[in-house]
């Protein structure tokens, strides 16, 4: 397994020793030492460290914050303040960059391995959810356009079924005219299987399209199915054992 790499951004030599020390025993990889803002922000675009752990003060009043500022904006990826400091001013500006964690000094080995690989932990989480919503957002768009090629001409809507029509603009179904009451997820659900009317909706496709981040099970979605069909006058959804369902058309 590959080590993980760490870029020590810190102005006092003996600390900056130690923590490497430290760090190399634990396993990890030091990339490099850094005492100021110009150098660190350097050498962050030169190593691309797995992770960065900075100073607060460094040189100045609040050196390490404007570090922290750069990997947010500029090159995302973890990062832990090391902090003798208790001014309250400081603290704040450090929580505004929202970091990965803290290290009061003087540090002890085994609080900085567990606050490394809990901040690694972190970050790979944020990084999956940011990939999620992004990939949903892409779905979203995609089936948006489907549903715009299958609308009548005259107006934003999509009929199936035997008297059924969704508007696509308000997201909301009609049997021979009259709105059916349904819930927004149940209204989801309608316009995801209306946007690939002719094709069966999958069940990871309708957890993602309807909760969302949020998640859920097949069973949320039988469930979801089950109350929709007790609200539809005929029985318009269809199953496709095992894989999923879809509308009649």
């Amino acid at each position: 397994m590959q080590a993980t790499k760490v870029l020590i951004i810190e102005d006092d030599d003996v600390t900056a020793l130690n923590l490497k020390m430290s760090l190399e025993n634990f396993g990890y990889e030091v990339l490099s030492l850094a005492n100021e803002e110009l150098s660190a922000q350097n050498k962050i675009k030169i190593y691309n460290p797995d992770i960065v752990l900075i100073d607060i003060g460094l040189k100045r009043h609040d050196g390490g914050i404007e570090v922290a500022r750069f990997i947010r904006e500029k090159m995302p990826r973890p990062f832990i303040f090391l902090t003798a400091h208790s001014d309250t001013e400081i603290l704040t500006k450090a929580k505004q960059t929202e970091p990965f964690g803290y290290i009061v000094k003087p540090f002890d080995p085994t609080n900085l391995h567990t606050t490394i690989q809990m901040a690694l932990y972190r970050f790979t989480e944020e990084q999956k959810r940011s990939n999620t919503t992004a990939t949903l957002q892409t779905n979203k768009e995609h089936l948006e356009k489907l549903l715009y090629a299958k609308k009548l001409s005259t107006e934003p809507a999509v009929e199936f079924g035997d008297g059924y029509r969704h508007d696509i603009s308000m997201g909301e179904t009609f049997y021979k005219d009259q709105k059916i009451k349904l819930t927004k997820k149940e209204n989801a659900f309608i316009h995801l299987l209306v946007a690939q009317l002719g094709s069966v909706v999958d069940f990871t496709q309708a957890t993602n399209y309807v909760w969302g981040e949020e998640g859920a099970s097949d069973n949320s979605v039988r469930t979801l199915v089950w109350r929709l069909r007790s609200k539809l006058p005929t029985d318009v959804i269809k199953n496709a054992s095992g894989i999923g369902y879809y509308l009649e058309e």
